[in-house]
């Protein structure tokens, strides 16, 4: 429309784009990372260590993002799934790899975590809750209800985002703890007597 901003082209509306292609990511960067090791010689070693590494950013990033068995275990576990609650168990509930153990335990440090970046869009609807299985499978997490763990700080989260491509209002974002970020986009500000989250 005439006049208005294009969010589509905002950092916010940039991310969204991104998680929605999370499993092209993935497979791209699993192809990369296959060949580095088997027909470039890049030691195991080097991958585990730079993997590990992103958990210092990004937390348990690489297991949805970058690893090669994970897209084939999603891919195997998507068929006949429709309601993805097969991916969901296993990826709350697997032990993994030496990366997935580092990336899990820095979840707690790592510089960039998901939270409610802008409270005053969050109206409370719980689409972010539902879209995570950690929210699902751990009593007392959730990542806009007061007093409750935010689930991203969780061993079990692999930092998928599809809580924050969720929220339809842009009030989910992933960012430093500080209170900056990226974020959905939303429709717009809502008013602050909305239900307030925890980063």
């Amino acid at each position: 429309m005439p006049g208005q901003p294009n969010r589509s082209r905002s950092p916010r509306g940039l991310l969204r784009r991104v998680v929605s292609v999370r499993r092209a990511v993935q497979a791209t960067v699993g192809v990369l990372l296959y060949l580095a090791v088997v027909q470039w010689d890049i030691g195991i070693g080097w991958v585990i260590l730079a993997g590990s590494a992103t958990g210092l950013l990004l937390g348990k990033f690489f297991c949805r993002w970058m690893c090669p068995m994970g897209a084939v275990m999603e891919l195997i576990l998507g068929a006949g799934d429709p309601n993805g609650r097969g991916r969901s168990l296993y990826n709350y509930f697997k032990v993994g790899c030496p990366i997935a153990w580092a990336g899990g335990f820095l979840n707690r440090v790592s510089l960039f975590r998901v939270k409610v970046g802008d409270p005053a869009r969050c109206t409370g609807c719980g689409a972010c809750d539902k879209a995570c299985y950690v929210a699902e499978f751990a009593p007392g997490h959730s990542l806009f209800r007061k007093g409750q763990v935010n689930p991203s700080l969780n061993y079990s989260c692999s930092r998928c985002l599809q809580c924050v491509q969720s929220c339809p209002t842009g009030a989910l974002t992933l960012g430093l703890p500080s209170g900056t970020g990226l974020s959905a986009p939303g429709p717009g500000r809502l008013s602050s007597s909305s239900t307030r989250g925890t980063e």
